[in-house]
């Protein structure tokens, strides 16, 4: 049985375990005079069977999901012949590689052996047999759990107290896997960057200027300086960001404000989802448009007043950006706005304030923790985007302030480093970790300082 059809089954067991369960709750209702001398509303007796028929049979079928590859190939392994168990540890895997290519209908690096063909045709049955068991197992699990909670049901079953306390420890786990991530993932990418440092001296990383991440095969081979100097990097990503957020910032935070005060609501209705829809386009019909549209009028406008624009440059990636993310500063700086009491309108107009005074002084102060993370999530995405750069402001690691000049940012390079079949043992693969750890620690210093930023405002207004 397929996985999905296996997930289709169990949702529908799930929904007839609700079903029995509440009706059951119903007829113990009638039978005591109403459903005031049952513990629980009937709906959480239905949710509490539907619970115990989902989730065990979940985490049974999430259980298989992630180990199933490694168990059945170590099983098929296993009665791999004796000379093919023999040999090198690299030739062994890269023949159990082929076999499930092969078993999966892909190409296979090498020759199609009555070997690997065996072990393929094996390779299917055991996954078959694995699906099979797997699939008796979980709906045995489904029905048994559902079974098992219906013919426990009694007037003074504490359901609610059981079911909201499932769903906290569901949220719990969600919580952790959320927080295991995110530790997992600045683990993987410090090991890798402090495999870079190893090779390259954090100095010369951190404040050397020049950028030519290629490492020379052979000692008379030419253009491969191996030059890991990031600073170059860093200015062009703080250059663009810069004036992505010179544009974005004012015209996002205005906007909002007169949507929020000034506009009537058919202008409103109609006007912020127009607004919202920059959210929507894709970034590489952005980054056309910047390099079809942008940068080329900024290039002929500067060549009439005599000024040297690059054909791809930061001023046209930056300026496109902005508009790109003018949405994401809007609408949650207009939401904020929103958010924030009446009372205080009123209180600041009976006192003689003006419109503008009041939004001034009352209304952004009590919204600027909002406002803020709009902001913060602008420049995360600002910093984080790549298509509109390698389209508009090219691939150059120029050391320039220079907006008319092409540059780089730190996502386009990492995007260039990891491009195509690289082996992770050369400084030029691991340089793109180095750049993610750095892009994460300033990141992490952005957030920060937003958080002080925010607190400090928030206890003067309280």
């Amino acid at each position: 049985m397929s996985p999905l059809l296996l997930l289709l089954l169990l949702l529908v067991l799930s929904v007839a375990g609700y079903v029995m369960g509440q009706q059951k709750a119903l007829g113990l209702a009638k039978k005591t005079g109403g459903t005031r001398n049952l513990h629980s509303l009937p709906v959480y007796y239905g949710a509490l069977t539907a619970l115990w028929c989902c989730l065990p049979a979940f985490f049974m079928f999430l259980f298989w999901i992630a180990f199933e590859q490694s168990i059945i190939t170590g099983l098929m392994a296993a009665d791999l012949p004796e000379e093919a168990l023999a040999l090198p540890a690299a030739r062994l895997n890269v023949l159990i590689s082929d076999i499930q290519s092969l078993a999966s209908g892909n190409i296979v690096s090498g020759e199609v052996t009555p070997l690997m063909q065996k072990a393929a045709s094996h390779y299917l049955s055991l996954k078959g047999i694995g699906q099979m068991i797997t699939s008796v197992i979980v709906l045995a699990a489904a029905v048994t759990g559902m079974l098992l909670v219906h013919g426990r049901i009694r007037p003074d079953m504490r359901a609610r107290n059981q079911v909201e306390n499932a769903l906290m420890g569901l949220l719990i786990v969600c919580s952790t896997i959320a927080i295991f991530t995110t530790i997992g993932i600045v683990l993987s990418i410090l090991y890798e960057a402090v495999r870079f440092f190893q090779q390259i001296p954090v100095t010369d990383f951190l404040f050397g200027l020049d950028w030519s991440p290629q490492m020379a095969i052979r000692e008379d081979q030419v253009g491969s300086s191996g030059a890991f100097g990031a600073v170059p990097v860093f200015v062009g990503t703080i250059l663009i960001s810069a004036i992505a957020m010179f544009v974005a910032a004012p015209i996002g935070l205005l906007s909002a404000i007169y949507l929020s005060e000034y506009a009537d609501r058919r202008l409103r209705a109609v006007a912020k989802p127009l607004l919202e829809i920059l959210a929507g386009i894709p970034t590489v019909v952005y980054g056309f448009f910047a390099a079809l549209v942008v940068a080329p009028l900024i290039r002929n406008s500067g060549a009439q007043i005599g000024l040297d624009v690059s054909s791809e440059s930061a001023l046209a990636a930056g300026l496109v950006m902005g508009i790109m993310i003018i949405p994401f500063v809007s609408s949650l700086s207009d939401d904020v706005i929103n958010a924030v009491p009446q009372t205080l309108r009123d209180g600041a107009y009976s006192v003689g304030a003006t419109r503008s005074e009041t939004i001034k002084h009352v209304l952004v102060p009590a919204a600027l923790p909002g406002i803020v993370g709009g902001l913060l999530l602008a420049v995360s995405r600002a910093i984080g985007e790549t298509m509109i750069v390698v389209m508009a402001a090219g691939l150059s690691a120029n050391m320039t302030a220079n907006p008319l000049q092409a540059v780089t940012t730190v996502t386009v390079q990492i995007v260039t480093l990891l491009v195509g079949d690289q082996e992770f043992d050369s400084p030029k693969t691991l340089a793109a970790f180095a750049l993610g750890l750095v892009l994460f620690i300033g990141t992490l210093f952005l957030n920060i300082i937003a958080l002080t930023v925010v607190r400090k405002y928030r206890e003067r207004y309280e």
